[in-house]
């Protein structure tokens, strides 16, 4: 990703980034994930919603016990996908995979979740495993919530096969929703491939080496016959909208201030390391965690793309300095290696070191 500072270009109507992860654009420079919001305005959602009604019955009465899985966090997403499923007449088995490093609040979303009568089961990942595999994914990849993605998946879909639950509905389709392959567009289903090459991004199989070998039962994919879908394949997916749904019937805080990197305060915060996995994209790709919230507004009319640059000018280069203390006793490394390995992610091409802090050479345009 480290393309000439000359090559890069914005999105005209939101501001993602051509250095974005598999992004593309229209002729008239808008990114796919906004001409993906105008598409949506056409779908035929009723037809869509037909055919979740025909897999709906498919599954329903096949397990005595559920019909659908919904992976949860105590967040603003799964708690409306769970909404919907309880709304369609199934009975889901929700499942938290709990992160590394989780925060209070996203603890206590998870306590107000679980006081909705829901069968939620709680995965806790091998300790010492778990912390290889992210710290591995730190080191080597830039991602310090590496080996927890992979569990998100590989422990749930290992745990619907041993249930004889044939479902699994994930949210939304980020891919589509915020830029990236439009593979999935018109498709109801993905697959394990699709998986390690998109969400792993080809890095699966050198990870997971790292796992104790008595732990990787929770890091291996099973040859279940489990579907998996999307949630926003069904219904046109508004993050907005599930949050109001998730604190107005599922009990969902959010943090008093803003979160870091950004104006919101009402995603993503079960784990500290988020913070850090935001930073991390944003000196790697030029955009960080404020762009990303900044083009669902946009997309959604909530916000002007002018209002969008001075918002992302403030937030997208705050470093959490604060949790380093944290992040240094997890992966049991020093500052030294810590900063080192920050340094070694910068797109030296997208930033320069001013004053011991990487600061942006491009200018949004």
């Amino acid at each position: 990703m480290k393309k000439k500072i000359e090559k890069i270009l914005w999105c005209k109507n939101c501001l993602n980034m051509s250095t974005r992860p598999r992004i593309s654009f229209d002729e008239n420079q808008v990114c796919n994930a906004c001409n993906w919001s105008l598409e949506k305005k056409n779908i035929n959602w009723g037809k869509r919603m037909g055919q979740f009604r025909l897999l709906k019955n498919s599954i329903k009465s096949k397990n005595k016990d559920f019909d659908v899985i919904v992976p949860v966090s105590g967040g603003k997403d799964g708690s409306y996908v769970t909404d919907q499923m309880l709304k369609n007449d199934l009975r889901p088995l929700c499942i938290t995979v709990n992160p590394p490093l989780r925060t209070d609040l996203g603890y206590k979303n998870i306590e107000n979740f679980k006081k909705n009568n829901l069968s939620l089961l709680e995965i806790n990942l091998p300790y010492e495993s778990h912390q290889r595999l992210n710290k591995f994914g730190f080191l080597n990849h830039g991602r310090p919530l590496y080996g927890w993605v992979i569990g998100i998946f590989t422990a749930i879909i290992k745990t619907a096969r041993e249930k004889n639950i044939s479902l699994i509905m994930y949210g939304e389709d980020g891919e589509a929703e915020y830029g990236g392959s439009s593979h999935l567009k018109k498709k109801s289903f993905f697959s394990p491939n699709f998986i390690k090459n998109i969400y792993f991004e080809k890095k699966y199989e050198k990870t997971i080496k790292f796992a104790k070998k008595a732990d990787t039962h929770w890091w291996l994919f099973n040859d279940s016959k489990t579907k998996l879908a999307h949630w926003s394949y069904y219904e046109n997916w508004d993050s907005y909208r599930n949050y109001l749904v998730a604190k107005n019937k599922y009990g969902l805080e959010e943090k008093k201030d803003k979160n870091s990197g950004t104006y919101t305060n009402f995603g993503q915060n079960d784990t500290h390391l988020y913070d850090l996995h935001c930073y991390l994209m944003y000196l790697k790709f030029g955009f960080g965690r404020c762009t990303q919230d900044i083009g669902i507004d946009i997309r959604r009319g909530a916000m002007t793309r002018d209002q969008g640059i001075q918002l992302a000018k403030i937030y997208d280069n705050e470093f959490p300095e604060s949790k380093i203390p944290l992040y240094l006793e997890y992966f049991d490394i020093t500052k030294k290696q810590f900063d080192k390995t920050i340094d070694k992610f910068v797109n030296k091409n997208l930033f320069k070191k001013m004053r011991n802090k990487w600061q942006a050479k491009f200018i949004i345009k």
